[in-house]
């Protein structure tokens, strides 16, 4: 039997006043996906988070957005792809800049909110991703929803790609996620463990009205928002492990 393998990201450094609680989920992820300006985030947090990583052997990775620090991010803009590809270079450069000061590579890119979830919709955005990392550092691995109309978009840019999955988030028979707006949108701790768990060893979720959705990954999302994140996150690293998976960065 082939050996399985799971990266476990999270999104850090969106928070000053969180730096503890980023701290602590760290331990139990394998790479971090550092908010970088565009919906939080800045030179000194990057620094933080950069720094934290090296420590703990985590990959660090970028994590920028829509421009739009009032709205966390999470409201899709109407900006020209070309204004928004430049944004994008400034966000990833931050990371790389501060990543190269400590001796560390980013491997990853992860776009965040709306900027994640436009793509899917928006071949203009898509793309302004694409060229962003091309322009930054084409070795850079994409982070897309698997099944996501962007993972093609990049995946034919030449870009690496990783297909993620969510533990704490609910999808619906669509293979989307749950509007946050909706009840049981998050999920509590103990489905989130045991979803984290069916993502990586049956390929598979249950959705709200009991369906079976086929998910596949490379990387699990643990959000560090979500209430008692670090838990869920130590909780499902443990279970993996248990189940003989092993825990790795992209």
């Amino acid at each position: 039997m082939s050996e399985i393998k799971i990266d476990l990201n999270a999104d850090l450094g969106e928070r000053l006043e969180a730096y503890g609680v980023d701290a602590e989920l760290m331990k139990y992820i394998s790479s971090a996906n550092i908010a970088c300006g565009g919906h939080a985030g800045d030179q000194e947090s990057v620094h933080r988070m950069v720094e934290l990583a090296r420590s703990l052997e985590v990959a660090v990775g970028a994590h920028p957005s829509f421009p739009d620090r009032q709205n966390f991010g999470r409201v899709a803009m109407k900006i020209a792809p070309a204004d928004l590809q430049r944004s994008l270079e400034e966000q990833i450069g931050l990371v790389a800049a501060v990543a190269a000061s400590f001796g560390v590579k980013v491997k990853h890119v992860k776009p965040h909110g709306a900027l994640y979830h436009s793509a899917n919709s928006d071949a203009d955005v898509a793309q302004a991703i694409a060229n962003a990392v091309r322009t930054v550092d084409p070795s850079m691995i994409v982070v897309a929803q698997y099944g996501s109309v962007a993972l093609e978009c990049y995946q034919e840019a030449g870009l690496r790609t990783a297909t993620e999955a969510f533990a704490d988030r609910a999808y619906e028979t669509s293979g989307v996620l749950r509007s946050r707006t909706l009840p049981g949108a998050l999920l509590d701790e103990e489905r989130a463990v045991e979803q984290a768990k069916s993502i990586v060893l049956r390929g598979c979720v249950v959705t709200p009205d009991g369906s079976r959705l086929d998910v596949r990954a490379d990387t699990i999302c643990f959000h560090s928002d979500t209430p008692n994140a670090t838990t869920i996150a130590k909780r499902g690293r443990v279970a993996l492990e248990h189940a003989g998976v092993r825990i790795a960065p992209l």
